[in-house]
Formats: C-alpha cells, sequence, structure tokens
C-alpha cells in the first residue's frame, strides 16, 4: 500500500469578484488572459485551450466536483487551495465558501496563504498596489477564527491530528514567530494537537523552517535558482545579431524580452538539487508559460513533455518514500489549474490527459 499523497495546488481565480472588475476589467477571469496570449514564435506552444473550450466558472460548485473526480483518477490525494486574506477582506474565496457548504467535493484539501501584495504585474506596473496586506496579533487571531471551520471539516489534510497549513511568504510578516505560537494555541483550544505549517521556499532560500515558528518547507517549481539552460536559436550569429539590435532598439526580440529555458535542462538541475538539512517537501510543475500572464519578461520552458514528466514525478515519488515517515510523505504538484502560468495538469486540446498519465505513471513506478 502507498501511503504517498499527490497534492495539486489550485487556483480560484476562475469567477468574476467586484475587485477584479474594478481592477483589471468587468468580467475579469483567469481565463481573460489566457484567451488572450499567443505564439511568439515557432515552437512556442501559446494559447493553451482547455479540451472542449470548457472555460469554466467556478462559481458552480459542479465543476470543483468533476475536476476532483478527474484528478483522483490519476491518483491526486488532495488539492491546495490559494487563499487570499487582507485583514479581513478575503479575495476569490467563494468556491472554498461553497465547497465547505455543500461538503462536496469529497476531496481531501488544504490551504496556502497567498499573503503577498496585490500589484498590477500582469501589465508591467509592479509597484502599482492593488490591495496592500498587513500584519497585526490582532489579525492573525481573526485570521485563524476564520480557518477553523475549514480544520474541523473531516476532508481538511492532516498529520497526526495536526491540520496542515501553508504560507507562501513567511519572510513577509513581522512578527511571524508570534503568529505562528497564537496559531498553534487557538489550534490546541480547538481540539487539534497542533498545526502542521508549511512554509512555501520562493522567495527566501535555503532557511530553516523552524526559525519562522514552522515544521517544513515547500519547494517552489520551478525554482529561479535552477532555470537550467537557456534557449538560443540555432543560427547563433544571427542570435547575436538580434541581441544586437535588440540592445541598440533597432528591433526587439521577444527572445532578449523573456527568459527562455530548455524543460529538461531544468528538470535534470532540479533532481540533481542538494538535499536540505530540514524537512522539504518537493514540488514538480508539468509545464510553464507565463507570458500569457506578462507582455514581457515572461518566463518560457520549451520542450516539456509528459515522458519527462514522468521522469521527474518517479524521481520524487521514490525520494519522498525514503525520506519522510509514512504520514508524512506529501509530494506537490504545481499545479492543477495555473493555465495563465502554462502549468497545468488539467487536460487541454494539446495533450488531452497525458500528463495525468504520466503522473499516474509516475508516482506507482
Amino acid at each position: 500500500m502507498s501511503h504517498l499523497k499527490p497534492i495539486a495546488i489550485y487556483l480560484p481565480q476562475y469567477h468574476t469578484i467586484p475587485e477584479n472588475d474594478e481592477w483589471w476589467q468587468k468580467g475579469f477571469t483567469e481565463w481573460t488572459n489566457v484567451k488572450k496570449s499567443k505564439s511568439y514564435f515557432p515552437g512556442h506552444y501559446q494559447p493553451h485551450v482547455p479540451v472542449n473550450k470548457d472555460y469554466y466558472d467556478l462559481s458552480d460548485n459542479s465543476v470543483l466536483e468533476k475536476q476532483a473526480e478527474l484528478a483522483k483518477a490519476y491518483g491526486i490525494e488532495g488539492f491546495c487551495f490559494y487563499h487570499y486574506w487582507f485583514s479581513g477582506h478575503l479575495l476569490l474565496e467563494k468556491p472554498l465558501h461553497n465547497m465547505l457548504d455543500a461538503g462536496k467535493p469529497d476531496m481531501p484539501f488544504c490551504l496556502c496563504w497567498a499573503n503577498e501584495n496585490w500589484t498590477r504585474t500582469w501589465d508591467g506596473q509592479d509597484k502599482e498596489v492593488l490591495i496592500e496586506q498587513h500584519y497585526s496579533i490582532e489579525d492573525d487571531k481573526k485570521h485563524i477564527d476564520y480557518l477553523m471551520p475549514f480544520f474541523k471539516d473531516e476532508r481538511y489534510i492532516k498529520i497526526d491530528n495536526k491540520p496542515v497549513f501553508l504560507m507562501y511568504r513567511t519572510e513577509l510578516h513581522p512578527d511571524i514567530m508570534a503568529a505562528t505560537e497564537l496559531w498553534r494555541n487557538e489550534a490546541k483550544k480547538a481540539g487539534f494537537d497542533d498545526l502542521y505549517l508549511i512554509r512555501v521556499e520562493n522567495h527566501l532560500k535555503n532557511m530553516n523552517p523552524a526559525e519562522h515558528g514552522f515544521d517544513a518547507a515547500m519547494e517552489f517549481a520551478p525554482d529561479s535558482g535552477f532555470k537550467g539552460k537557456k534557449v538560443q536559436k540555432n543560427n547563433y550569429p544571427k542570435y547575436l545579431l538580434h541581441k544586437l539590435m535588440h540592445k541598440t532598439g533597432i528591433k526587439k526580440s521577444v527572445h532578449h524580452q523573456n527568459g527562455i529555458y530548455s524543460y529538461a535542462s531544468m528538470v535534470n538541475s532540479l533532481i540533481n538539487k542538494a538535499e536540505r538539512p530540514y524537512k522539504y517537501f518537493r514540488c514538480a510543475f508539468p509545464s510553464w508559460d507565463n507570458s500569457a500572464r506578462r507582455k514581457i519578461h515572461a518566463t518560457i520552458y520549451l520542450g516539456s513533455e509528459p515522458k519527462i514528466f514522468e521522469k521527474w514525478i518517479s524521481h520524487l515519488a521514490k525520494h519522498t518514500r525514503e525520506k519522510f515517515p509514512e504520514q508524512e510523505q506529501l509530494l506537490f504538484i504545481n499545479a492543477w489549474n495555473e493555465w495563465g502560468e502554462g502549468c497545468h495538469l488539467e487536460p487541454d486540446e494539446e495533450w488531452g490527459t497525458q500528463y495525468l498519465e504520466a503522473l499516474k505513471r509516475g508516482i506507482e513506478a
């Protein structure tokens, strides 16, 4: 019997909210950017189109029910939903509330607090803050009170009666140790043995999570420190000419406005990443191309294929089974449905269910 638990990260931005209507345009969802994406050069796979052009609306809980059924069929044990809390102001919470109220789908889940400011990154205005994150111990108490009904749900993922809760950027909280102490105490008052806290290791890396009061770290893939080889044009003299023309402003080149890398090379570099001296859950992604979200400075991985992804999953599954006790064998997949970043296990018209099939084979290898 396998104790490995593959957990797919889940983006809930597929329904309209008043804030996005105001910040972007009326009716904005993640699909808005996805539908506008385009191929920039031969071999650049864009746009990503869901199977049957199913640009679903997550305000309908039956959509999540169908997704959960599909995910479980290919070995995914749970979803990790991004959760947006800004001093009591919630964003994109409707799918989570619908799921909690309906008791459906019958799918294990956990939450990851995406605690960054929201900015206009998607149109290049990174410094324009749309909604800012503020921190206080009083707010930490309100936050844990809000989370408690989720933690008490029988579907919520727990390790030894400890609800698993992730935080995207622990380093942004100025008093994170006090916050974690408060959260743990409140969890114990509610009848849990504790919380199982995981910090996402994306921006601040190589730091023992215990320094922020956390139990473990989660690798965020793609890891910017292990990008692999940059893809260059086959004709190197022409490549250099294009680079010169780009720098002098004669003609801008998509190859020099964006970071374009080899998926296979990146996978190899991550497989050979040095061990961390603390609990570090591994993570893989099927593909990545966030040019749908960014006009320039996108990160694009070329050459992703199910067979390479399968090899990666097989390696990480073996690693996780060897390094972690049965109750802690979590393996994260980024992501179920990050369509705007070209990063999704959810079937598209190009590959169908081939990445899901690769995931299943890799887990079972």
